[in-house]
């Protein structure tokens, strides 16, 4: 079976793209799949993810390659024959750049801070994702449970055209202090971390039957 592909992409800077992309590259890694990860912006945060981790030894499993928007179709196409399954980190905008990503994906994992504006900057996504006639999973991230402002989030969510992830993540420092060192939260001692990323992970599995 050809390698699955999927898109982690937003509008809004700082939603957690990367993060959530690292993270389940540990996960599948972890679970003895081969993952590639294809980083499309600019910017380069997975990529120097990426370079920590192998700086470290920690790569096995895990390769990495670079794409213009442009060049994710013929890598896609590579990757496909030798991974059980590409990530693609794209940068925060949506346009024209961001189709051939989208159009490639078995599925699209948009992340979504608990803040009204995280809800609105979705849109673009689901609306370009419904174009491509492609499946889109929200996953809510960075919450605080019990504020009122993520009940009015996950209402918002659950008028969207797209598959709610059952797990969110937290606003825990364990993420940013891992992605840092080039490790995901799985590599680090237990935590709530640890039931999130792999709650999520089996989500995502299932819903492209990895």
């Amino acid at each position: 079976m050809a390698g699955r592909v999927i898109t982690v992409a937003q509008q809004k800077g700082g939603s957690g793209k990367t993060t959530i992309a690292a993270n389940l590259a540990v996960a599948f890694a972890r679970d003895g799949m081969s993952v590639a990860l294809l980083d499309t912006d600019p910017q380069g945060s997975l990529g120097r993810w990426f370079m920590t981790r192998h700086g470290a030894g920690l790569a096995g499993g895990i390769e990495f390659s670079t794409a213009s928007a442009w060049g994710v179709t013929y890598e896609c196409d590579k990757l496909r024959r030798s991974h059980d399954v590409i990530l693609i980190d794209t940068p925060p905008k949506i346009d024209s750049d961001l189709r051939p990503a989208l159009r490639e994906s078995d599925l699209i994992i948009v992340p979504v801070a608990a803040s009204q504006v995280d809800v609105w900057a979705t849109e673009g996504v689901l609306e370009l994702a419904k174009r491509e006639d492609r499946p889109v999973m929200v996953v809510l991230n960075r919450v605080k449970s019990g504020t009122r402002v993520l009940d009015e989030v996950e209402a918002s969510v659950e008028e969207f055209d797209a598959i709610r992830a059952e797990t969110a993540l937290g606003q825990r420092v364990a993420y940013a202090d891992t992605l840092g060192h080039g490790r995901g939260v799985l590599e680090r001692a237990k935590g709530v971390w640890t039931a999130e990323i792999s709650a999520l992970a089996r989500e995502v599995s299932k819903a492209i039957d990895l």
